[in-house]
């Protein structure tokens, strides 16, 4: 077989010409761009990653200087974000094949900006009304769209026996944008980073801390680097995708490298993005209480309310070729594959976004609160604790372990079988979410809660090795189910339902707290796990199965 030349693969940003199962072609000329793909795009999802998540350290920080907000208040500020984020990779999971994988990464790293430099300006007020700051953490939902898109565009490049690996790697590392942000937001707060152009300090009313330690009340802190840091990545990592990404003619037929055509394919982007917004934001005005909303429906109903209107609005509003791609996207629903890995999905990355976006928060509230009974027998959950562990001294090691073992799980399920590996690690999940509870509800009932914080956070780290171990094997097994048309759209349609977890996790954990049984929230999940460890099963591991251990 001849070498390919540059020129018999197209030129400039759009590939005309991709073989990545042709062993030949892959060696000589597909490897090399396939990697400078997925390198670029390791950097742009964490970066995705740390706008989406960055109201969960923001929110504890919040409650340290004072902000005049309750603690449900905030927990809807971290779960807003989650939905925003979740609801944003439904139309995402379709971009790469719309509008191609250059534009759109380079795109959507770009509009990551406009959240970032609004959630600075708005944590410069603390008399702001309390939907600002939620409009804020509903705009930040654009960084958790980015991993559907992102993900789907690195499918497309790799052959089938390295899903597993590349998948991995890009998502295992994007998902350090968690645990980057966890480290580098309580670091930034400590100093004034843009000088006078990044506004005031504000003075800790209550004791705070970052990675080394406690960092006293009483200290100053610009709170508002929280948004503004990230501008110092954002600008040159647009550049660099811009310049160094390609998009690939064989999944997206109509791109090119022209200007009318990556016009249009901003357009398509931008305005699919607009789309999900109004279902998000329909969907949370009718579930937030009053003053923000309505408070009519309770989540089991927002939450798929806000999935089916997205996907009618998607289709209903599809102009030109859009409609005809969004039209074929859509067989992956009539897939029952497509709904089996969306709950295997939910059970690894559901829990480890869910978890990343509810633990500081969590571990502020119970673990800073000594929990004592008043004169009448009742508990109260209101006087300060001087031993607590400070949240951002500890929340971002589960994040970090979750990260860095994701690649390991899709190396393991190229050699394995995914569905083994998933199999295992829902059972881990199952007992790990029984322990957990079983300590939480300790902990709430006593006036020394530190002195179970060790099991706690030990416990909480073995959750988040599984379900980063699972995050690899469950992307690696719908690698192999699907073929290369639909494997993209159903990595980001999973990837979507998934990420409601960043949803789930925040209201559920924070109502059982609210309730006073914060071992409810964990025993739900471990009942979550089961059921979906018997699907994995039935559908992949029984002697019966019509597709073995994928």
């Amino acid at each position: 077989m001849n070498t390919p030349t540059p020129a018999s693969i197209g030129t400039g940003a759009t590939l005309e010409d991709w073989r990545p199962e042709d062993d030949a072609f892959w060696e000589s000329t597909g490897k090399r761009i396939a990697y400078r793909n997925l390198w670029l795009s390791v950097p742009a999802l964490l970066c995705g990653f740390a706008i989406w998540g960055m109201w969960g350290i923001i929110t504890v920080q919040m409650l340290n200087l004072g902000f005049p907000f309750s603690q449900a208040e905030l927990f809807s500020l971290t779960a807003i974000a989650g939905l925003a984020g979740a609801t944003m990779r439904i139309p995402a999971s379709f971009l790469i094949r719309l509008s191609g994988g250059r534009n759109t990464i380079f795109l959507t790293t770009a509009m990551l900006l406009a959240p970032a430099v609004g959630t600075g300006i708005v944590l410069q007020h603390k008399d702001w009304p309390l939907w600002a700051f939620q409009l804020m953490a509903l705009w930040s939902g654009v960084g958790g769209g980015n991993f559907a898109s992102s993900m789907s565009n690195i499918s497309t490049f790799f052959p089938k026996r390295l899903q597993g690996t590349a998948l991995g790697l890009n998502a295992g590392l994007g998902n350090f944008g968690v645990t980057t942000m966890q480290i580098v937001i309580p670091l930034v707060m400590t100093m004034p980073l843009l000088g006078a152009m990044g506004g005031e300090s504000m003075t800790l009313v209550k004791d705070s801390g970052w990675i080394f330690g406690k960092i006293a009340a009483g200290t100053p802190t610009w709170i508002q680097n929280a948004g503004f840091a990230w501008l110092l990545s954002l600008v040159p990592l647009s550049i660099l995708c811009w310049f160094g990404m390609n998009n690939l003619k064989t999944v997206t037929p109509g791109v090119d490298s022209s200007l009318g055509s990556t016009i249009a394919a901003f357009i398509k982007i931008v305005w699919l993005y607009t789309l999900s917004f109004l279902p998000a934001g329909v969907g949370l005005y009718l579930y937030l209480p009053a003053p923000t909303g309505l408070g009519l429906l309770n989540m089991w109903l927002a939450m798929p309310l806000i999935i089916v209107s997205t996907l009618m609005v998607m289709k209903l509003t599809a102009f030109g070729t859009m409609k005809d791609n969004i039209a074929k996207q859509f067989a992956i629903f009539r897939n029952k594959h497509t709904w089996s890995m969306t709950a295997l999905y939910i059970v690894t990355f559901g829990s480890f976004i869910g978890f990343s976006m509810a633990l500081p928060l969590a571990i502020t509230v119970i673990f800073g609160i000594s929990h004592v009974t008043d004169a009448n027998g009742v508990m109260q959950h209101t006087l300060k604790n001087p031993n607590a562990p400070s949240a951002l001294t500890y929340a971002w090691m589960g994040p970090f372990i979750g990260a860095a073992v994701r690649p390991i799980g899709g190396w393991i399920s190229d050699k394995l079988g995914g569905s083994i590996v998933t199999q295992v690690i829902s059972a881990v999940m199952v007992v790990g979410s029984v322990a957990v509870g079983y300590v939480m509800m300790q902990a709430y009932a006593s006036a020394t809660p530190e002195t179970y914080f060790p099991m706690f956070l030990g416990l909480f780290l073995l959750l988040f090795f599984a379900s980063g171990i699972g995050n690899g094997s469950t992307f690696r097994t719908i690698g192999v189910i699907f073929d290369r048309q639909q494997a993209g759209p159903v990595l980001g349609w999973t990837s979507a339902i998934a990420a409601y977890g960043a949803f789930v996790a925040p209201v559920v954990i924070g109502a059982q707290i609210k309730a006073g049984t914060p071992q409810v929230a964990m025993y739900g999940f471990a009942v979550f796990y089961a059921v979906c460890l018997v699907l994995n099963w039935w559908f992949y591991l029984r002697s019966g199965a019509e597709i073995k251990n994928p």
